[in-house]
C-alpha cells in the first residue's frame, strides 16, 4: 500500500496481477496520481487513509470480486467514482453488477490505453462537476454575486488551461492552419470531424474548441468508439431504463444526456458498425436519445466532435460507413498532421515534456543537449507526441546528470535517426519549406535555411563536419544559424 502526496487527481488500481497494475499506472501516470492495492482489504486501508476520486477495479481477484467490493466502496465512499474491469462478455452479467454496485463505468478486457485513459478523464471531469454543482447550489441559496463571480473564475480558468495557445507548437508550423480554423469554427454550433494518426492530438484540439465556443461553461466528455460492442456502446452513450434489462435496477443516464449544453467527442468513430451508425444518425437528426428500454425520448442539446484515424471517405466508398452520417458529423473537417509532417515542432514539444516529466519525476532542471535536439528532429516519431513523452520519460528516468544525451534514448529511436534523415517534404512539414509568396531574398533564406537544417540533422548537428561539408567557416555557419534562427 501507497500514499499519494500531489495535487494531481488520485485514482485507486486494485488488481491482484502486478502486472496488470503497472500496465494501468504506465497509461495514467501523465494525468493521476496512480495508487495500487492487490485486493479488497489492501484497497480499503488505502481508501480509510487517502482521498480516492475513482478506483479502477477488477472483478475477478482472490476474495471479494470487484463488483462485491465496490458495493462496499458505494456504500463507505459514496464520492468515489467507480469502475470495473472484466473479462467477461455477457453485457447482462455486466450490467446486473454495474447497478448493484452503482458503477460508473465498465471496461472489457483487454482495455486499450486510449479508451481507459478517457473513462478515468471522463470519472474525474463528472466527480468534479457533481462537487461543483452542490457546492454551487448551496451558494445560490445564500449569495447569487459569489455564485456568479465562481463560476465565471472556473470558466475563465478552463479557457486559459485549453486555449488554442497552450497546444504546442513552433512558430510557422503547419498546426497554425489547423488552430486558425478550428478557432473560426469553435464559435459557431457546427459539427467538426478532426482527423489525424493515433497520438497526434486530436482530443486536445477537440478540447480547445469546446473551451472557445459558448458552450465551454458546460460539460465536454469523450468516448472511445472503439473499445466497447454495439450494445454497450449504446447504453454508455445515451443510457438505459430501470428494467431493460436483466440487472438494470436503476436508471442510468448516458453520456449525450450528461453532456446536455456541452461537447460530445466521440474518437475512433470510424470504427462503429452499421448498425451502430444508423441509431447515432438518428440521435444527430432528431436531437433527442432514447435510452435502451426506454419509450419516450429525451431531447438533448450537445455539439458532437468526432474524430478517426481512419480514411472515412473510403470507407464510405466501401459501404463501411454511412453516407449521411459523414456529412452529419463533418460539417467541419480538421486534419492534424502527424509529427514526421512539422519537425520544427518536435523541439519546443520535448522540452514541454521534458518540463512536465521532470516535475513528476522530483527531477530539478534536466537539460537536452544540442545532439540530443538532433537525434529527436531526425526520428520520424509513428507513434508521434505519445511516443514521444514516452521515450523521454524513459530518457529522464536513466540519466543522472541535468545533460539528457541521446545514448538515454531507446536503439528504436537511434538507429532511426541514423537510417534516414529527413526529405524536403518533411523539412516543409517544420515549417522552413520554400514560401508560396514574398519576395526573392526571403524565398533564398527559405531554401538556405532548409539546406543548414537537413545537414546539421543528418551530421547530428556536429558544426564542425557541417562547416566542412558546406564550405563555411565555424564563425561563418554560426553566423548564418542566428540570422536564419536555426537553434543550437
Amino acid at each position: 500500500m501507497d500514499i499519494a502526496n500531489t495535487a494531481l487527481p488520485t485514482v485507486l488500481v486494485v488488481d491482484d496481477e502486478v502486472r496488470s497494475q503497472d500496465a494501468m499506472r504506465r497509461t495514467l501516470d501523465e494525468d493521476f496520481a496512480v495508487l495500487t492495492a492487490g485486493g479488497a482489504a489492501e484497497a480499503r486501508a488505502v481508501l480509510e487513509q487517502q482521498e480516492v476520486s475513482v478506483i479502477l477495479c477488477d472483478q475477478r481477484m482472490p476474495g471479494l470480486s470487484g463488483v462485491a467490493f465496490l458495493k462496499e466502496v458505494r456504500e463507505r465512499w459514496p464520492d468515489t467514482v467507480r469502475i470495473i474491469i472484466s473479462g467477461y462478455t455477457d453485457a447482462e452479467d455486466l450490467i446486473t453488477g454495474i447497478n448493484e454496485a452503482g458503477i460508473y463505468q465498465y471496461i472489457l478486457k483487454p482495455w486499450i490505453p486510449n479508451h481507459l485513459l478517457a473513462a478515468v478523464r471522463n470519472a474525474v471531469e463528472a466527480q468534479g462537476l457533481q462537487r461543483d454543482t452542490n457546492r454551487l447550489h448551496l451558494e445560490l441559496r445564500s449569495s447569487t454575486p459569489v455564485l456568479r463571480e465562481r463560476a465565471a473564475s472556473n470558466l475563465a480558468q478552463a479557457r486559459q488551461a485549453f486555449d488554442f495557445g497552450r497546444i504546442e507548437r513552433a512558430p510557422g508550423s503547419p498546426l497554425d492552419a489547423v488552430c486558425e480554423l478550428a478557432a473560426r469554427v469553435a464559435r459557431y454550433d457546427l459539427s467538426a470531424l478532426v482527423l489525424g494518426e493515433s497520438g497526434s492530438g486530436k482530443e486536445l484540439l477537440a478540447r480547445a474548441m469546446h473551451y472557445a465556443s459558448p458552450r465551454a461553461g458546460k460539460a465536454f466528455v469523450m468516448e472511445n468508439c472503439a473499445a466497447m460492442p454495439d450494445s454497450l456502446l449504446e447504453s454508455e452513450l445515451f443510457g438505459h431504463k430501470r428494467g431493460a434489462f436483466t440487472g438494470a435496477f436503476e436508471d442510468h443516464p448516458g453520456l449525450f444526456q450528461r453532456a446536455n449544453g456541452g461537447t460530445v467527442f466521440l474518437d475512433e468513430i470510424g470504427e462503429t458498425s452499421p448498425a451502430f451508425q444508423v441509431r447515432l444518425l438518428r440521435v444527430l437528426q432528431e436531437r433527442e436519445v432514447r435510452p435502451v428500454g426506454g419509450v419516450r425520448a429525451v431531447p438533448v442539446d450537445v455539439r458532437v466532435i468526432a474524430a478517426t484515424h481512419r480514411d472515412l471517405e473510403q470507407r464510405v466508398r466501401d459501404g463501411l460507413f454511412r453516407e449521411d452520417l459523414y456529412y452529419r458529423i463533418a460539417g467541419v473537417t480538421l486534419t492534424v498532421p502527424p509529427l514526421r509532417e512539422r519537425v520544427g515542432d518536435i523541439a519546443p514539444i520535448a522540452l514541454r515534456l521534458l518540463g512536465d516529466v521532470a516535475s513528476e519525476f522530483g527531477r530539478i532542471g534536466p537539460s537536452f543537449s544540442e545532439e540530443t535536439l538532433g537525434v529527436l528532429m531526425a526520428y520520424p516519431w509513428p507513434g508521434n507526441v505519445r511516443e514521444l513523452r514516452n521515450e523521454i520519460a524513459r530518457a529522464v528516468a536513466l540519466s543522472e546528470g541535468e545533460k539528457i544525451g541521446a545514448q538515454a534514448f531507446s536503439a528504436r529511436v537511434l538507429q532511426g535517426q541514423a537510417a534516414g534523415g529527413l526529405d524536403t517534404a518533411e523539412l516543409k512539414g517544420g515549417g522552413i519549406g520554400i514560401p508560396q509568396s514574398g519576395t526573392l531574398a526571403e524565398r533564398l533564406d527559405a531554401i538556405e535555411a532548409m539546406i543548414l537544417r537537413e545537414t546539421l540533422l543528418r551530421l547530428r548537428w556536429n558544426k564542425t563536419r557541417t562547416a566542412k561539408e558546406l564550405g563555411l567557416s565555424r564563425v561563418g555557419l554560426r553566423a548564418k544559424m542566428a540570422r536564419l534562427g536555426l537553434q543550437g
